[in-house]
């Protein structure tokens, strides 16, 4: 079996200030911008890497997720809790430095790990972490 991983979903309400972020600050492309009435799903996902994608979602589109669940989604997302997504850089130093330029919200500078990685973290406006792993 030859699996590869092929799109990850994040939540996004506001579209906008979503694609910016991860268009703008972190260099993906935008690959599929798809609006239904008034939600929008953008798939980004970096240069060069076409079988690797994100797709923003509006969090609000699942019609089996209820009104108290939507609350509940909505302050995880605030406090950064409901959605993460681990990148990797040949030099996260580097990375971290362009993107806190951008203006992003810094979670973490880069940092050595105890358990041997070294790694930086960002929140995207929708509050969703984004860690940037070292690679070796």
């Amino acid at each position: 079996m030859n699996l590869t991983i092929h799109s990850s979903f994040l939540p996004a309400p506001d579209p906008e200030t979503s694609l910016a972020f991860y268009r703008d600050a972190l260099g993906f492309e935008v690959r599929l911008d798809v609006g239904y009435g008034d939600m929008r799903w953008i798939t980004v996902g970096p240069a060069g890497q076409p079988q690797t994608s994100v797709v923003l979602y509006p969090p609000s589109a699942d019609p089996g997720v209820t009104e108290d669940e939507r609350r509940t989604i909505a302050e995880m997302m605030a406090k950064g809790s409901f959605a993460t997504i681990v990148l990797a850089s040949t030099n996260v130093d580097e990375a971290f430095e362009k993107i806190q330029a951008t203006g992003a919200e810094v979670v973490q500078e880069p940092t050595d790990q105890p358990y041997g990685l070294r790694d930086c973290a960002f929140r995207d406006p929708a509050g969703n972490q984004v860690r940037i792993n070292q690679l070796s």
